[in-house]
């Protein structure tokens, strides 16, 4: 009887807090081997088997880039910001690519890994931020096409362009990250986020700027700025490709409307986080 009240008294019951703390900061560095063991384990298994391995990462910007040229350079006449189109258009699915697949990813991040959540304990924020940080590797590789499009169109970005993109990685970073755990807490009681999510980022695609310049959406320029890759993309062109000014404005909107997203995801996430390996 004494061992097992020593037994129990040595018993600690691990409680999600319903808030975001400096301990679950805390918590995230110290596991943060963890966190690097499930960015790369995603990366390795997203190309495994496959004949091409991260080419695909190339593939699939550049083919899409290709297809829309076509119809929307060529044939639709779309305008360009006086840039050819196909480098006008790879820049902004550059970063598209990065926050859709980041997106998508990481909605299905603790669905995916219900067998490790069940069993032992970690932050469970580790799964979908690592599921972002993977798309990092796909952002690099991919804009190694980009550097080869701007040798070949004659653009040279100045220092200034250069610099801000981490800024607007760090943006995308957010507001992907913000609305990934949104979407996960809800899709382990809900399982049509798997259905809705591809419908609903492309809808997205064609009310942010990727395909067309945000110029000619004239006075529906303001309520398109809310959405953060609008920012984004727009700036990524302007500091790239010289199609106007950076506009900080906009760059502060997007700034604040990722970290809404962000603060809204993670309460949605710890709010609901004491129940994941109950109903998963």
């Amino acid at each position: 009887m004494g061992d097992t009240k020593k037994d129990m008294s040595n018993t600690i019951v691990i409680r999600p807090k319903k808030t975001f703390s400096w301990r679950d900061l805390r918590e995230l560095w110290l596991y943060r081997e963890l966190a690097y063991f499930f960015t790369w384990r995603d990366f390795k298994v997203r190309y495994k088997q496959t004949a091409i391995g991260v080419i695909w990462a190339i593939i699939q910007p550049f083919l899409t880039m290709v297809v829309f040229a076509v119809f929307f350079g060529q044939l639709a006449k779309m305008p360009s910001d006086n840039v050819p189109y196909p480098i006008f258009v790879y820049v902004g699915l550059l970063f598209w690519q990065f926050f859709s697949s980041a997106l998508s990813d990481t909605s299905n991040a603790l669905i995916a890994n219900q067998s490790i959540i069940t069993k032992v304990y970690f932050p469970r924020l580790i799964l979908p931020i690592s599921s972002v940080m993977g798309k990092f590797i796909d952002f690099a590789i991919a804009a190694v096409v980009l550097v080869g499009m701007m040798i070949y169109y004659g653009y040279a970005p100045n220092i200034s362009g250069l610099l801000i993109l981490p800024l607007l990685l760090i943006i995308s970073f957010m507001a992907s990250v913000g609305g990934g755990l949104f979407l996960s807490a809800i899709n382990v009681k809900y399982r049509d986020v798997r259905y809705a999510l591809p419908f609903f980022i492309q809808i997205l695609l064609f009310v942010t700027p990727v395909i067309y310049p945000a110029s000619i959406a004239g006075k529906y320029s303001k309520i398109l700025a809310l959405n953060p890759m609008m920012g984004v993309i727009q700036s990524a062109r302007a500091a790239l490709l010289g199609t106007g000014p950076v506009n900080w404005t906009l760059i502060t909107t997007s700034i604040i409307g990722s970290l809404i997203i962000l603060i809204i995801g993670i309460y949605v996430f710890k709010k609901t986080e004491r129940y994941f390996a109950d109903v998963i």
